[in-house]
């Protein structure tokens, strides 16, 4: 699978300042990690820089 050009194939490399565990045990991405990310996936994430509201489906753009 050398020429798999889906990006699925790419690991990203995950810092200590990139996330933490919850006490239940799943990964949380901090604002940092979103940052380095560059975009928003519209999941509703905890430390979500770019404002998005799980419940309305929008980016607040005054942030």
């Amino acid at each position: 699978m050398k020429n798999d050009m889906s990006g699925f194939s790419k690991k990203p490399n995950l810092t200590e300042e990139d996330y933490y565990l919850s006490p239940e045990g799943y990964i949380i991405f901090t604002e940092k990690y979103h940052l380095k990310r560059g975009y928003c996936c519209k999941s509703g994430c905890k430390h979500c820089p770019y404002g998005f509201d799980k419940k309305t489906g929008q980016i607040k753009k005054n942030q």
